[in-house]
Formats: C-alpha cells, structure tokens, sequence
C-alpha cells in the first residue's frame, strides 16, 4: 500500500486543508483485502466545514479535540482512494498527528494483509466409482442383461 499526502494552506485565517491518496499494490489487490478503517489521532475542528477560523473562534479559542477524522484504506475493488480533511488552524502549521495517523491505518492494514496472506491457494478435486458392496449387489443383473443383449444381437 502507498499513502502520499499534502498539507496547503493559505496566508490568514484559513484552515490547512490535507489531501492525500491511497493506492494498493496488484498483490495486496489479489488477496481480496478488505477496506481497513481507523479513528486517527487527527483532530476534526468544530465546524470542519469552515475554511477559516477567525481568532478566539473555534480552535483558536479555548478548544480541545473531542472529535477525530476517521481514515481508511481503499477496497481491493476499488484499488485506490483519494481523500481531503480539513485540519485545524494552527499558528506554527506543524501536524505531526497526520503522519502518526496513516502509520496506525498502516500497521492496522498490514495485520489485515497477513491474515489474508495466509489464507494460501488450493486446488483439490475428487471423484468415486461404485462400492464393491454396490457391485456384488448388481453383479448378478448386469450379468443377466449382458446375456440377454447377446442373445438378441
């Protein structure tokens, strides 16, 4: 799996916005893995859908995270995702909890992407033919009807 992202943000009063993609490899694909989804360490700020905050206002007051932005990784269907977040506003634009977030998406992925790897391939197949016991029972009227054709050809 491969996770790249970028964090812009404006001069001013607006929010850093963190945009990224997330894109499984042909092999993590082949095992069928399924969409893992983790609560990050990234805080969501009141009123996420604001691309400013004004001081003394929301972040910028006297806030503490209650709410954190959930992270996922794509299907194997799907292959990819892209996503945006909203982060909140900080003076000295530092956001160590994104990447500390993808690494907990990461090493939960991969626990999923070893149980699945070793779930490994098979082929088996099968087949029977008639019991002696069925035979010996038989024997006798098959016997009588290979007679009976005989007779008649």
């Amino acid at each position: 799996m491969n996770i790249n992202w970028t964090i812009t943000k404006a001069r001013g009063n607006y929010r850093p916005s963190l945009r990224y993609t997330i894109a499984l490899t042909d092999f993590e694909r082949e095992l069928a893995m399924p969409a893992v989804r983790i609560v990050s360490p990234i805080p969501k700020p009141p009123d996420a859908g604001w691309t400013h905050c004004w001081p003394g206002q929301n972040e910028r007051g006297d806030w503490t995270p209650s709410e954190f932005h959930l992270l996922m990784t794509p299907s194997h269907r799907d292959g990819s995702l892209e996503g945006e977040l909203r982060l909140p506003w900080r003076p000295l634009n530092v956001y160590p909890e994104v990447e500390q977030g993808f690494e907990l998406l990461r090493e939960a992925f991969e626990k999923v992407l070893a149980e699945s790897s070793e779930s490994g391939p098979m082929r088996e197949q099968g087949g029977l033919d008639t019991s002696g016991s069925a035979r010996r029972a038989i024997a006798p009227a098959a016997a009588a009807q290979r007679i009976l054709r005989a007779v008649r050809s």
